[in-house]
């Protein structure tokens, strides 16, 4: 098994699959991946599609390219997988129906005896990231699936479409969703055409970190 790493940006998943899959082989073979590495890595169609969106992380600043050099391509230091990181791993999250957590304590930054390493970059020097393993699958459209690993950050605030963990006071429950709020309802919205989204009153919900990035298992 692979681990594959995610940070959630701007960028399209499959250009995200492009960046994690360079920085992964880098970590395994000690030099960059082809153009048809990435190809096969990534399940592109063809090495043009490849070139596409390689030039686009390019102009973005996820790669840098050294066209006369045979497999002349790398991440830039700052998002070099070899950079690692420690972030407690304090629990798991549902990302379907919700499920019961003992009590708020679940939360508390201290209690993650197990630690999980992450690219420094996604980190980025702060000490408010931990993790979450996934538990359910209304999260797979957007590349969180059973099983994954998600990095949050620890806010009690989020934008409209974040996905957040939540918690559900009446319920005592916490679940993995995109968030909207919506007048005095919140809407927790899966990922997942086949589900439905989850309404509470925003006066019962309390958001509990942000989605940052996830370490996907594969292979």
């Amino acid at each position: 098994m692979t681990d594959v790493l995610k940070k959630t940006t701007s960028i399209s998943a499959r250009q995200q699959c492009m960046v994690d899959y360079i920085g992964v082989f880098w970590r395994n073979h000690g030099y960059p991946p082809s153009i048809r590495d990435i190809v096969a890595g990534c399940s592109l169609s063809s090495t043009s599609v490849a070139d596409y969106n390689l030039k686009i992380l390019e102009k973005r600043g996820f790669i840098k390219r050294h066209r006369e050099v045979s497999r002349g391509i790398e991440l830039p230091k700052s998002m070099h997988a070899d950079a690692r990181h420690s972030v407690p791993l304090i629990g798991v999250i549902a990302a379907g129906k919700p499920i019961p957590v003992p009590d708020n304590e679940t939360w508390d930054m201290t209690a993650g005896a197990e630690t999980v390493e992450v690219p420094e970059y996604l980190a980025q020097g702060r000490h408010d990231v931990y993790a979450l393993r996934v538990k359910g699958t209304s999260m797979i459209d957007a590349l969180i699936n059973d099983g994954d690993i998600v990095l949050m950050s620890y806010v009690n605030a989020v934008d409209n479409g974040d996905m957040a963990a939540v918690w559900l006071k009446d319920e005592k429950e916490v679940t993995l969703k995109k968030f909207y709020a919506e007048g005095a309802r919140v809407r927790l919205q899966p990922a997942n055409s086949t589900m439905k989204p989850i309404f509470a009153q925003a006066s019962n919900i309390e958001v509990q970190g942000r989605v940052i990035g996830v370490i996907r298992r594969v292979g």
